[in-house]
């Protein structure tokens, strides 16, 4: 039976981590785009895109070593464990040295010859350039180390660090605003410097805690060769979904100018933070589906998917409903200044995320089984159509919106083609979890709508006397949209035992508050 206690615990640990994290990101991304100008801060984005990019290659033997390290550990077998970490430390390695060849080959070709950038700033896009390639190399050594904690189920040390990463951020942005040189390479310097500390805190952590992790150096050829063969296939998976996120960011600016850029990547930001709810939600419960899997208990694993995909869409909806009515407003206030398309960006991009979400906890369960080609042939095959796709119709003419609203069309095409591959893999009943899960989620998400659109019309109609421009309308209409989204959530999404858990969760809450 899965602990549902330690999901409960871990995801509170994780929130408090997100909220801590959302408020100084959110502070951070004000001061930085502030601070470097509109140019400066999409140049920072479209060449961060660019060595992001390279997570093609990265993306699916990061994937791989998460669920070989979580599928061991809930077999039990610390041999294998260890074997596993010490390959994975080693593989990241000799990939980090190949890919920052690579990157910094194709960077500077790209930023002198592609990129549509001042030709003043040309140096300093090459100093972020150098900068990001190192950021990029620390961050991929540290995937093992990360791999270990979330297995093991530490969120609690998970949460600190990234605290302490925030706060780096943070200390970054506010540096930033003082006389240097030059104010975009500082930053991407000063980024590169908290990202060599976090590295070594994650590392010294896993040794200190994690036996497998002080374990001599050994490279195992049957290990390599399970591991590279899972990565091999989901590397369609994982190398489509970087050329749609960050494929499409350099779209915008071949089509266009750092401006969208900006706009994106203000779009980005607020994504993330939203998203990070659901993130640290589905971090607490994906160890506990690959491990359910690993363990052959099939029933728990059904109930997490099934569990997971609903609560993880209404932690989407609660958040993503008041700033998709209030996206100008939010921005305004947010920003001191705010780039053309950025609210059509961040509203299609959070329609996107949502719909996404859904298929989170089926992602982890297809992973958890190992026999992943078909499946990543398929739904990977239809995500590598978006960057194709998308510059086609840019290039007739099509506005820069399009590269998101071909992401959500090919995102309903692949959530389609998951659940008919998953009744294979897994014995999804296709039929159950489309009415109990996917039409539950379109009830719910209908009804809660109905009332902000009410309050809004309202509004217009001078019939309220508030308009949703001011500060007194605005913050009505988002009381309003987390107010609908609960209620609908409550009265329309969760069934009788989970009301009956929560009720007794909160009262024996109130009742410890008491005594």
């Amino acid at each position: 039976m899965f602990d549902k206690k330690q999901i409960a615990k871990n995801t509170l640990f994780l929130y408090v981590r997100m909220f801590l994290i959302l408020i100084v990101g959110l502070f951070t991304s004000r001061v930085v785009l502030a601070t470097l100008g509109e140019n400066d801060y999409g140049v920072y984005n479209v060449v961060g895109g660019v060595v992001t990019l390279f997570t093609v290659f990265t993306g699916s033997l990061s994937s791989a070593i998460t669920r070989f390290i979580t599928y061991e550990l809930g077999k039990g077998d610390e041999d294998k464990l260890k074997l596993i970490f010490s390959s994975s430390v080693i593989i990241q390695a000799g990939i980090g040295l190949v890919i920052a060849l690579a990157a910094e080959t194709a960077g500077i070709w790209f930023i002198g010859n592609k990129m549509t950038i001042d030709p003043e700033r040309i140096r300093a896009a090459t100093w972020v350039l150098h900068f990001s390639v190192i950021t990029f190399v620390v961050n991929l050594i540290s995937i093992p180390y990360n791999a270990l904690i979330i297995a093991h189920e530490r969120m609690s040390a998970f949460a600190y660090i990234g605290i302490f990463e925030a706060l780096g951020k943070l200390a970054v942005a506010v540096a930033i605003t003082f006389s240097v040189p030059d104010k975009l390479v500082t930053y991407s310097f000063l980024l590169c410097v908290v990202a060599t500390i976090v590295r070594i805190i994650y590392g010294t952590y896993c040794k200190k805690h994690f036996p497998e992790s002080r374990t001599r150096i050994r490279f195992d050829r049957t290990v390599l060769k399970q591991m590279t063969g899972f990565a091999g296939w989901n590397f369609i998976g994982a190398s489509s979904a970087v050329l749609r996120d960050q494929g499409g960011n350099i779209l915008l600016n071949v089509f266009g100018t750092t401006a969208l850029n900006a706009a994106s990547g203000i779009a980005t930001q607020i994504n993330g933070a939203v998203n990070s709810f659901v993130n640290n939600f589905m971090k607490a419960l994906s160890p506990q589906i690959t491990k359910s899997y690993a363990c052959g208990q099939w029933k728990d694993m059904m109930g997490l998917i099934y569990q997971g995909t609903r609560f993880s869409y209404y932690l989407l909806l609660v958040l993503s409903l008041p700033i998709l009515f209030n996206t100008s407003y939010i921005l305004e206030l947010w920003l001191v200044e705010v780039p053309d398309h950025s609210a059509a960006f961040v509203r299609l991009i959070l329609l996107f995320s949502m719909h996404e979400t859904i298929s989170s906890p089926l992602i982890t369960a297809m992973l958890a089984t190992g026999n992943i080609r078909n499946y990543q042939l398929i739904v990977g095959g239809l995500q590598l159509m978006n960057l194709p796709v998308a510059y086609v119709l840019l290039r007739l003419g099509a506005v820069p919106e399009t590269v998101y609203v071909v992401a959500i069309c090919i995102s309903i095409a692949c959530f389609i083609a998951r659940i008919i591959l998953l009744r294979k893999m897994i014995g999804l009943d296709a039929g159950d979890f489309l009415i109990k899960v996917y039409l539950n989620i379109i009830y719910v998400t209908a009804a809660s709508v109905i009332l902000p659109m009410s309050f809004m019309k309202l509004m217009s109609e001078s019939i309220i006397p508030l308009n949703v421009h001011t500060h007194a309308g605005a913050l009505a209409n988002c009381a309003l949209c987390v107010l609908s989204a609960v209620l609908a959530i409550w009265l329309a999404g969760l069934k009788k035992d989970e009301k009956k858990r929560f009720r007794a969760a909160i009262r024996s809450r109130l009742s410890r508050n008491g005594k």
